[in-house]
């Protein structure tokens, strides 16, 4: 019996991703409101000037990709007239607390430098810097999901003071003494911008997916040159203030334990996709909550496989991947 039901698992679940595949083209009404809040940092040089605006421009063809609201602080030239940086940022936020609604998605994505005193974390901006207890009370107002990204060095603790119910933070390090320039955002920002990483083969390139591709780079980067790796990137989609690293993942799901018996993360962050393509955006607001939840029983379901009896673990299994396909066939 525990075979057959796992070949009938199998069998239900092809059959999902069959409909996945032969979902019918979005329409606009079907895709959620998604805006990106990117604030480009201090350059401190010419030369990480250059790198930052590059990285902008990834971001900003990988917004324009997805039809998503752009909003860009920290670009252009400003004079003693213009309001400074952080006072734009604060209104930006400020404007998204009133105009987007449950089903929006945030993302504030911080490129440039940071810095840590042993007790704050701040991101560089022209004018006064902003730190990540600052942005805490500016965000707090928000009940949309919520992406924040921050590649700077010493951004570690904005995982700390930012992690929380409904948000995915990223950070360029895993604490705030790794204070070497960090270059976490570059093959992030070109993961998102390329949108050919898809480990989990869904034809999306997901948050989860543009991380662990970000880190590769790293690592990469690091070993090609004999360097010492002075940055570790971290996600914490959970909101346990923990993070994760991409090493821990196997595909799209973490195959180490957490300390102290805490979730894993990856989940949620592999459910947030910035250009949601064919039977992704075709799927209306409701059905994506909908399939996110389904998504999080399964993964509940397999965190706990060892403890169940085998024919209920697959009686269980059936149930929600039967619940899943059923989304795409409406």
């Amino acid at each position: 019996m525990p075979i057959i039901r796992a070949v009938a698992a199998f069998a239900v679940f092809s059959s999902c991703c069959e409909l996945v595949a032969q979902s019918p083209e979005p329409t606009t009404e079907s895709i959620a409101q998604q805006r990106v809040v990117l604030v480009v940092g201090a350059e401190g040089a010419p030369e990480y000037g250059e790198m930052f605006r590059k990285w902008a421009g990834d971001w900003q063809q990988a917004a324009e990709n997805a039809n998503a609201q752009l909003q860009m602080i920290g670009i252009e030239p400003t004079d003693d007239s213009a309001a400074a940086d952080r006072d734009v940022l604060q209104t930006k936020l400020k404007e998204s607390v009133e105009e987007l609604s449950d089903d929006a998605t945030l993302w504030l994505v911080l490129l440039g430098h940071g810095t840590f005193d042993g007790k704050l974390a701040k991101f560089n901006l022209r004018g006064a810097d902003v730190s990540s207890a600052e942005l805490a009370e500016w965000l707090k107002p928000l009940t949309c999901s919520v992406v924040i990204i921050n590649s700077s060095a010493s951004s570690g603790p904005f995982i700390n003071a930012l992690s929380g119910p409904n948000r995915v933070v990223v950070t360029a390090t895993r604490s705030g003494a790794e204070q070497n320039f960090a270059r976490f955002g570059e093959y992030l920002s070109r993961a998102m911008a390329a949108e050919d990483v898809d480990l989990d083969k869904d034809e999306q390139t997901s948050l989860l997916e543009a991380f662990i591709a970000g880190a590769k780079g790293v690592a990469e980067f690091y070993e090609s040159d004999a360097r010492l790796v002075t940055e570790h990137a971290l996600l914490d989609d959970n909101g346990d203030s923990l993070g994760t690293a991409a090493d821990w993942f196997r595909g799209v799901r973490a195959v180490q334990a957490a300390k102290e018996g805490a979730e894993p993360d990856g989940l949620r962050a592999n459910q947030i996709v910035l250009h949601r393509r064919g039977s992704e955006a075709a799927l209306s607001d409701d059905d994506r909550n909908l399939r996110d939840a389904l998504e999080a029983q399964l993964n509940d379901l397999r965190q706990r496989k060892a403890e169940l009896p085998e024919d209920q673990y697959y009686t269980e299994l059936e149930a929600i991947v039967a619940q899943i396909a059923r989304i795409y066939q409406r």
